[in-house]
């Protein structure tokens, strides 16, 4: 499940199919499955905690709650 990175767009992949992408619109990320727009580091983030949860890990998943508490307080 690779992240594919451009200046402009990042996608992730799962099973050759789009899980979630972004998008750099006026200088921040806009990520589908994020809310609130987010820095370049915090968009790769939320792509990777999508990623994990595509792959069954459970929303009580150490990494899952402390990326989501990253990217909501961060």
């Amino acid at each position: 499940m690779p992240i594919h990175i451009t200046e402009t767009r990042m996608t992730l992949t799962t099973n050759g199919a789009v899980t979630a992408e972004a998008a750099r619109v006026d200088g921040a990320w806009q990520v589908t499955t994020w809310p609130h727009p987010l820095d370049y580091n915090r968009a790769i983030t939320a792509l990777t905690l999508a990623e994990r949860l595509a792959n069954g890990h459970p929303e009580t998943d150490p990494f899952v709650i402390s990326w989501r508490e990253e990217l909501t307080h961060g």
